[in-house]
């Protein structure tokens, strides 16, 4: 078994708590989807957001999903990079697992496609 690192990233349109924590939930069910993981697998979820998103911790949404109760997981803000994807969400998710660094599916979605198009399904 190795621990991998799956990443992921969702732009909002608006700073507020509702729009951050749905896409919050939808960008982590698919990474969860895509990859076959359970919550008892994964070690940890790193968080990020950009300075522009401050209505909500998206921690918060991921927290109380069933059975992710005891997920360890930590919110941080991006490096504020001049010229940098705004409205941003990413998440790192540290999961256990039996597949291969290939077989891995990081997920982009929205606006975050800029940030990995050579990963996102739209460049497959």
């Amino acid at each position: 078994m190795y621990v991998r690192g799956v990443r992921g990233a969702i732009t909002v349109e608006r700073n507020e708590e509702a729009e951050i924590l749905y896409a919050t939930a939808e960008l982590l069910g698919q990474i969860v989807a895509e990859n076959a993981i359970k919550p008892e697998d994964i070690a940890s979820v790193l968080v990020t957001v950009t300075q522009d998103l401050n209505a909500a911790f998206p921690a918060k949404v991921i927290r109380e999903m069933q059975g992710w109760e005891l997920v360890p997981l930590m919110c941080a803000l991006e490096i504020p990079v001049p010229g940098g994807l705004e409205k941003c969400i990413r998440l790192m998710v540290t999961v256990n697992t039996d597949k291969s660094q290939k077989e891995i599916r990081h997920v982009y979605l929205n606006n975050a496609i800029k940030l990995r198009p050579d990963l996102s399904k739209a460049a497959n």
